[in-house]
């Protein structure tokens, strides 16, 4: 109970006045400590580029009120001395309750590894223990880098992958050993036979020529005193395109033969210091990967391998050495993000012997990934393993049994030229050797459910012959939501695996065909990804990829990044915009729009002189794939046009820029005044044609003139009824659909919408097999021309959490330091439990049915208030950090 009695009573009058009854949980006796410490968003970084790199925490305290009411943050080089208090580099002491700060002492020193404790006071000014973490800086500046960019000297068109190796000698006892890595497409790095790390796919794609990604690894266990041997396999990923590229990749002005540069940092137990670094004198042989494309596949001759290569006793007097290359960009940052790796794995659910030359698996759940095959058959046996995610009609086969597999559920085969035989689409060709042989791609993934292996010799294959490996940007989960409606469970499930599909360094469209950056599907779908997983080191990635992608005074491309295909398309290229200042509410770390805010503005200024008069009339993509409303283009597009100006206009306020502030506020009134000008009807209330998208788009978005909301509003929940309670969106009425009627007070409309199983309907997927979002409403089992991996339908997802878990951000207190509880308790559920882990630590929010009443707890961390909303009451409750249960007679 609160010790402010009078205050106490007076709630206890509010809340009986409506029949609801509010237990206190038991205070917590443990004490104050700053758990989960974050440098960059990351634990304990390596090869760090920010010279004022932020740090985070949150407080492991479960008394009610908990809260810091004050912070020492110290950094060092010496743990030992830094626990002590002494040497300390630099240090701030302040008396508020953030928990984050950035690092504000002197230039950083490259190649360093710096230690941070943090101190706090609690609520009642106790001092907890230090806590003591760390984080190593890299390169920092490009110029830090020695020697040269090595190839093969082969042309670009060469089906090769090459082998490189180099035998290092270190006579001393070694202390660390760093390898900082950087290539021109896509690299395996190995020390003594042993592949580095764990990621997949390093680097991360980029715009190659304005900017190149390397990784640091740590790798003091792999070396010893003595020789060694380094080696380096090259693929081409989206560097180097064969045969062809949708969307012109194979045109990219980078395009060149794949290149590395090594960097390998040597501390002695001595102190001294040794670099080595990738030169001429690296030998270098093509190898068993025969060829490897990101779009296709990868194949592999077992007869062609190279056993004991990367070893010291391997004899590579038949090598020849490397090449050095022209570097093939200026600008080499660290890849300061989590890293795309494989989660999880599963065995076939399915197997259909067709013949013994042809098997048929189906493993499930459709994913990202690769497959694990191995087999033993005759020498010279030609296996093909071709992965996709629909059979035919018979569901005998994979479609498309013809060799045109480049454009698996898109009917467009061949349409940029003929294949060579055996570069097929997700086909994967090996040529066994007669003994046992394994295969996993290196440098490839596929989007699949299905896998058919087809041989020109009889094989006798298993489940145990074949292994599914989900591949993926390894973003941590950050929430979890449960209810008591299979459904939705399974709906959820879904979207999450449709979001980390397509999340490999950037966030995708599909994970097959395409495989690229479209800005549209990413905005759409970015709440959906932040309150499942901690995706920030991602979008800040991409939203540099944004950067560099500009061109003509603040245009960008449609796909991003891109080699020099797409067309400016407001609608989708307000991501620009629109993620930045999504992970600043999600977050509460403006560095993002720091780092954007001139590009922000060159975008939105683009925008504002092509169309002064506030209307974008190229109308650009609109409401992508309806089910049958068209909404009208010019609409959709100048709304997300009011955003561009909108967010830029707030993010000048939240930096003090006043007359930036004025101006794109005038600017976005201006925008918002012509859209209700051409397209409301102030009598009805009806936008354009009163299609779904057409109404909710200006109710979510923040159009609609208040006086006119309960209008607009009535005229959706109408039109909604006269759909029967189904979907009639594309992709924007997706995002606003469910939430504004929600806001307006049909969260039990939104709940049947969402609940359908006929068409159109999310349901009506999942009761077809789906285990993946798919890309059209119109799945009939056959559908050619459709992926059945998107996520430009993910905002379902977010809307579980908003709507019925009831976690919201505050747009005025961003970073969850106030959450908004919007509980809806709707009739069909019996439980609820949903928990978002916030930059003050994880929030809870669960109720339940009992009897007639409705038994609802919520968790709010330390640091943080929340605003609760809860029906049958007038005024919204204030509620400090600690544990409530609240009653409510329904």
């Amino acid at each position: 109970m609160r010790k402010d009695n009078v205050y106490w009573m007076m709630i206890m009058a509010l809340l009986c006045s409506v029949n609801i009854r509010v237990l206190r949980s038991q205070e917590g006796t443990s004490g104050c400590m700053p758990v989960n410490l974050k440098c960059e968003h990351l634990i304990a970084p390596l090869g760090i580029d920010r010279q004022l790199p932020r740090f985070s925490w949150f407080l492991n305290d479960d008394r009610e009120g908990a809260k810091q009411t004050a912070y020492k943050i110290t950094v060092g080089k010496d743990s030992v001395a830094l626990a002590k208090g002494r040497k300390i580099v630099w240090q701030e002491e302040k008396k508020n309750g953030e928990t984050m700060t950035c690092y504000k002492g002197k230039a950083l020193e490259p190649f360093t590894k710096y230690y941070w404790g943090i101190t706090v006071w609690d609520k009642n000014k106790q001092k907890s223990r230090k806590v003591i973490s760390s984080f190593e800086t890299g390169m920092l500046e490009p110029s830090n880098w020695k020697g040269s960019f090595i190839s093969d000297g082969q042309d670009m068109e060469s089906r090769e992958t090459p082998y490189f190796r180099k035998t290092i000698r270190l006579d001393k006892d070694i202390e660390s050993a760093r390898a900082y890595m950087v290539a021109a497409g896509l690299y395996e790095l190995s020390v003594n036979g042993s592949k580095v790390g764990d990621h997949f796919l390093d680097p991360a794609f980029t715009d190659y020529d304005k900017r190149l990604l390397y990784v640091t690894y740590d790798v003091t266990d792999l070396l010893s005193k003595g020789d060694n041997a380094v080696g380096v396999i090259l693929g081409n990923g989206w560097y180097n395109h064969q045969p062809v590229a949708e969307w012109s990749f194979h045109k990219a002005p980078w395009r060149s033969r794949p290149s590395f540069c090594l960097n390998l940092h040597i501390t002695y137990a001595d102190g001294t210091k040794e670099v080595l670094v990738s030169d001429k004198d690296f030998k270098v042989k093509a190898g068993p990967i025969t060829f490897n494309a990101i779009y296709l596949a990868e194949n592999y001759d077992f007869r062609k391998e190279l056993p004991g290569w990367n070893t010291v006793s391997y004899d590579d007097s038949s090598w020849k050495n490397a090449t050095e290359v022209v570097w093939p960009s200026a600008n080499i940052t660290s890849q300061t993000m989590h890293p795309i790796r494989a989660t999880e794995y599963c065995k076939p659910v399915d197997l259909k012997k067709l013949n013994d030359t042809l098997y048929l698996y189906d493993f499930g759940q459709n994913w990202s990934g690769v497959t694990t095959f191995k087999a033993k058959g005759a020498p010279g046996t030609k296996v093909k393993i071709r992965h996709g995610e629909q059979l035919d009609s018979r569901r005998k086969r994979l479609f498309d049994d013809n060799n045109t597999q480049f454009y698996q559920n898109v009917n467009e085969p061949l349409k940029y030229g003929v294949h060579p035989e055996d570069e097929l689409f997700q086909t994967d060709v090996l040529i066994l050797d007669g003994k046992e042989n394994e295969f996993t791609p290196r440098f490839n993934y596929k989007g699949f459910q299905y896998v058919e292996v087809s041989s020109d010799k009889p094989l006798h294959l298993t489940t145990e012959n074949i292994t599914s490996h989900f591949i993926h940007t390894d973003s941590p989960a950050n929430g979890s939501f449960e209810c008591s409606d299979t459904l939705i469970n399974r709906l959820l499930r879904a979207t999450n695996y449709s979001y980390l599909s397509n999340l490999v360094g950037y966030p995708t469209d599909c994970p097959h065909r395409e495989k690229n950056g479209w800005t549209g599907d990413a905005h759409l779908a970015i709440e959906t990804g932040l309150y499942s997983f901690d995706a920030i080191t991602l979008y800040e990635k991409w939203m540099a990829d944004h950067r560099d992608n500009m061109y003509d005074g603040g245009r960008l491309r449609c796909i991003i990044p891109s080699g020099g295909w797409g067309g400016d398309i407001a609608d989708w290229t307000c991501s620009m915009t629109l993620i930045p200042w999504t992970l600043y509410e999600f977050y509460g770390d403006p560095t993002c729009l720091k780092d954007n805010y001139e590009a922000m503005k060159m975008h939105t200024d683009y925008w504002l002189n092509k169309y002064p008069e506030g209307l974008i009339g190229d109308y650009c993509l609109g409401d992508w794939v309806p089910h049958k409303s068209v909404a009208d283009k010019e609409l959709t597009a100048s709304i997300y046009h009011y955003k561009n100006a909108d967010i830029v206009s707030r993010t000048a306020k939240l930096f003090g820029f006043e007359k930036d502030y004025v101006h794109y506020k005038v600017a976005a009134e201006k925008i918002k005044n012509a859209i209700n000008e051409k397209f409301l009807n102030r009598e009805t209330g009806m936008y354009a044609n009163g299609y779904q998208t057409e109404l909710s788009m200006p109710l979510y978005w923040g159009i609609v003139p208040e006086e006119c909301t309960q209008k607009v509003a009535e005229q959706l929940a109408k039109r909604v009824s006269a759909d029967k309670d189904h979907l009639d969106v594309g992709i924007m009425g997706c995002k606003t659909i469910l939430n504004a009627l929600t806001e307006t007070g049909n969260v039990e409309q939104a709940f049947r919408m969402v609940t359908q199983q006929d068409y159109p309907s999310w349901g009506n997927w999942l009761r077809q097999g789906a285990t993946t979002l798919y890309e059209n409403w119109d799945y009939n089992g056959l559908a050619w021309g459709y992926s059945q991996n998107h996520i430009m339908y993910g905002e379902i997802g977010a809307w579980f959490y908003k709507a019925l878990g009831g976690i919201n951000v505050d747009p005025q207190n961003p970073g969850f330091k106030n959450v908004i509880l919007k509980p809806r308790f709707v009739k069909e559920l019996t439980y609820v439990k949903a928990s978002y882990n916030s930059p003050y630590g994880l929030i809870k929010s669960a109720w339940e049915r009992v009897g007639n009443n409705v038994i609802y707890k919520v968790t709010v961390p330390p640091g943080s208030t929340a605003t609760l909303y809860l029906e049958g009451t007038d005024t919204p409750k204030e509620l400090v950090s600690g544990s409530y249960r609240f009653e409510i007679n329904k």
